[in-house]
This record gives structure tokens, sequence and C-alpha cells, in this order.
């Protein structure tokens, strides 16, 4: 007789193969309809979305909560794995919030952490996929909460002293808790017009302060890029995978390879152009990015957190098929003033450049950095200082071209020379200063114009302004500058593209294309 009380090796694959079809089911029927109906995406599809079609590679799968209830939670509210996205390893954080709003416990938090830990132990980048409401009660409650399994050492970046990898995020609903700590390390975070990102959700807000908010009204997009929680935001699940791919094709695998060039493309604008798009009028407005588009491949230009800190724009881009990072000045927003908004941008920005191996083109049309008790409440001369020595110390090559004026701290923060460039270039436009020449004479020289006032009048002040004015424009223009080799040399606008992929080719030298410091 056989004995039948002894499973087979097919009785267990039979269970296997069971226990590997419930944990597909995410939310089940009615939690999946329930989250289409929110206009959201079940967490799988989304990782096909974003994945090489068949290079899924799944880990954690068979996961379940510590602490089990009659209803069945797949994975503990969170897929995690390793798939390839143009033909590169990356590894793969996706919450569930179709199964209890993708709230974290302590098995979902290991599975999480395994896939960091293997991902920057291996050199490659990770994307996560956010979209939960904190954490879950009863599983973090009492002592499970300090006893969660979450260690911020390799959380957050390797402890062997290996290199740093990527990280990118996509915010795809209401993400609160773990999801926006996730948001909260990515180098780049693109969230869909409908998602909302913040330390709490509502429900807490209320509890805590009895303020009564929406997930809109407290960390949607607008609120989340405005302060630079987020980089992007775009209008479709689609759309957001699409950016960060898009991010990830910038970046090497790790921050010890050279980043990847891409085939070569002319500009979308003739760089001719380039002399017609910018006014002498120091005073006239025009958009900066018309300026980038005549220098950088066309097609190839990114964004990065464009309303944080808006009058200064920085953006991932193609020189020639080399990948760079531009920062430059928005005269069309506080004439490119730069205050802690603008200059906490460019540090993330910088070190983002110097740790990825990406060199750094800033173009300059500053007239300064904002002034003032407002200013000086925003922190700004901290910002200043961290920043200042962060551009001196990256060791990517680091360009710079003054357009039409670069005065004070300004210059400074966008580059100068006292910032260690590997070159730095002119327009013949350009005007270089400790302060623009009208605003120079009527504070050095305020004493000397009363007295002129007082023997002759508004007439003769004023005429005295205007031939100091002169005097100091005069030390102002690229010519001196050039004369006593503060810049290396003054060009035509229309040589602004060559001259860089000529000085990006001698400032990298033989050398291999990495940073030797990693911020």
């Amino acid at each position: 007789m056989t004995d039948t009380s002894t499973p087979t090796m097919q009785d267990r694959i039979t269970e296997l193969r069971q226990r590997q079809s419930r944990a597909l089911e995410m939310g089940g029927e009615v939690g999946l309809a329930k989250h289409r109906a929110s206009g959201r995406l079940p967490v799988r599809e989304r990782v096909e979305m974003l994945i090489d079609e068949g290079s899924w590679f799944e880990i954690g799968a068979l996961g379940l909560p510590e602490l089990r209830t009659a209803k069945h939670v797949p994975g503990d509210a969170a897929v995690t794995g390793f798939a390839t996205l143009d033909g590169r390893n990356i590894g793969v954080i996706g919450i569930d919030s179709s199964v209890l709003a993708g709230t974290t416990a302590p098995t979902s938090m290991r599975k999480q952490g395994r896939l960091i830990e293997i991902a920057q132990k291996n050199g490659y980048p990770i994307v996560l996929l956010c979209d939960a409401d904190g954490g879950r009660i009863p599983d973090v409650m009492g002592w499970r909460f300090s006893h969660l399994p979450l260690d911020f050492k390799t959380f957050l970046k390797p402890t062997d002293g290996g290199p740093i990898v990527p990280r990118a995020a996509a915010v795809l609903g209401p993400s609160y808790g773990d999801s926006a700590l996730h948001a909260s390390t990515a180098h780049f975070v693109c969230m869909t017009r409908s998602s909302s990102l913040a330390l709490v959700g509502p429900s807490i807000v209320e509890q805590a302060t009895g303020e009564v908010l929406t997930d809109t009204d407290l960390g949607g997009p607008d609120k989340a890029l405005a302060i630079g929680n987020a980089h992007m935001a775009v209008e479709t699940e689609a759309d957001a995978m699409n950016a960060l791919a898009a991010f990830l094709s910038f970046l090497p695998a790790n921050s010890n390879l050279p980043a990847p060039v891409a085939p070569a493309r002319a500009p979308r604008t003739d760089p001719a152009e380039l002399e017609h798009i910018v006014p002498l009028g120091k005073k006239s407005g025009y958009d900066m990015r018309r300026v980038i588009e005549a220098i950088a491949d066309a097609d190839s230009v990114l964004p990065w957190a464009d309303e944080w800190g808006a009058s200064l724009l920085t953006c991932l881009a193609r020189l020639d098929g080399n990948p760079v990072g531009i920062i430059a000045n928005q005269p069309v927003v506080k004439a490119g003033a730069l205050d802690a908004h603008a200059l906490s941008k460019e540090l993330d920005f910088v070190d983002l450049c110097d740790t990825f191996n990406l060199p750094i083109i800033f173009l300059h049309d500053v007239p300064g950095l904002m002034v003032g008790s407002e200013a000086e409440r925003s922190g700004i001369l901290k910002v200043y200082e961290k920043l200042a020595l962060r551009i001196s110390t990256a060791t990517v090559p680091k360009l710079g071209v003054v357009i039409r004026k670069a005065y004070g701290g300004g210059h400074f923060a966008m580059g100068g020379r006292p910032t260690h460039p590997d070159f730095l270039f002119a327009w013949p436009s350009a005007e270089l200063g400790f302060m623009a020449p009208e605003t120079g004479v009527r504070t050095i020289y305020r004493r000397k114009l009363e007295e002129e006032f007082e023997r002759g009048g508004i007439a003769a002040r004023d005429a005295l302004a205007e031939s100091l004015e002169v005097e100091w424009t005069a030390e102002s223009e690229p010519w001196e500058a050039a004369a006593h080799l503060s810049i290396d040399d003054v060009i035509e606008p229309g040589q602004t593209r060559s001259k860089l992929i000529q000085a990006l080719n001698f400032a990298w030298g033989e050398r291999p294309r990495v940073s030797s410091s990693k911020g």
C-alpha cells in the first residue's frame, strides 16, 4: 500500500504554486477595483510598465505580516525585485496600496531593506514606486515601533565604503511615512498630478494640530515642488516611468563608473541665434531655456526642480553626446538673483553631478545674491557658504560662461574663479564685478554725490554719477578681465557650444571620467 500521509514532492510543488498564485493577488478583486477607481494602477502593472519586458526577478514574494489576521496581505503590501531598464540592472521597490493602503509593517520593511542592501552592495540604481499611507496599526504600535527592522546606515548608503547608487522615486498616490522617507532619499522625485507627499497624512495632522487638510493641501505637487521635496510633476503614471528612465539614462549605475555617453545630436536651435536671443540691455528679460536649447544636444534636456528656487535653472543634458549638468540663472525670475531656495537647489544639484561624474556647466547672468532682512532670516549666508565650498571641492570638470552679468557673491555661487573652474569664458556683452555700475556708484560714492548735489543741484549730481558709471563699466567689461587672465577667453555667442565641447575634452584629459570626490 502507498503511504498517503507523507506529502510527495509533487504535493509540495502544488502548494508552492498555490502560494505563489496568492502572492500575485495584491488587494484581490475588491481591493484592486477600489484602487483602479481612484485612477491608480496596481503595483505590478507599474513595475511592468517601468522595466524591460521579461526581465523581472522578484524576491520576498511570499512574505506575510508578522501579525496575521483573517485578511490575506500578499507580500505584506510591498513588491521587491530586480530587473533591467534600458538593458541595465536596477532594483525596484513597489508599494502595494491596493491592500491595507500600502501601510508599512516589519515584514515589508525587511523586504525593502534587503532589496536596498543587495542593490547597494552590487552597485546598481534603486527605483522607488511610492504610494502608501504610513505605518500599519497595530503592527507598529508600542514596543514594535522601536523594534522595527530599519537600519538607517544601510538604508541610506553603503556602510562598506562602496560606491553610491542613484535613487529615483515616482510618487504615484498619497505617500506618507515610509514612502515619504523613500522619496527623501532619492536623487530624483517625480510626482503625478493626483499624488501627494508629506511626512504624515491629513488624518494624523488633524488629530495632532486640529488642522483640517486634504491630501493636495498638505503635500500635492505644487506644494512639494515649491519646497524641493520633488523635482518634476507629470500627468500620468506612464509619464512618471518615462521620467525615471530619462533621469537614470544620464547617470552611471554607481558612482565608481563614468556616466554613459550617447550619440551626439545637433542642438534644436542654431548656436548662431544666440547673439539675437540675449538682449544687450542689462535689465531686459529673456528666457535662459532658449540659450540652453542652442547649446545642448536636441531633445536631451531634462529639467531638475524647475519650480524650487526658480531664479536658477538646473537640468541634465548632453553636449555632443556627453552627459552634463547645467546650472543657469533665469533672468525672467527675480532678474536671476539667487535666494536661499535657489542656492539650496544648486547645492543639491552640484552634489548630484559630482557624485555621479557629470561635468557642470555654469551659465552666468546674475545680478547677485538676494539681500535684506527676509533673505537673512531664510538662512542665505549659511547655504551660500556651503555651496561655495561644495563647488570648490567638486572634482568633475567645471566650465563657466559669463553671458551678460556676474556680480558679487552671485558670481562666486555660479562657479566664479575662486571656486576653481577648469575653464571660464565670457561673451563680449559680459560685465563682472562686485556690484552693478549704477548700484556701485550710488553706494561707494554716496557722499561725493551728495556734496556735488549741494554745490550744483540735481543736474551736477547726475552728471557726476554718469561719468563715474562710465568709468566703473569700463572696469567691468570682459576686456580687462581677459587682459588680467581672470577669464580664459572672450568668445562670440555663436561659438559657445563648440568652445564648451572642446573645453570639456581638455578638462577631463586622459584620466578616467570619474570624480575623485563623492561628497
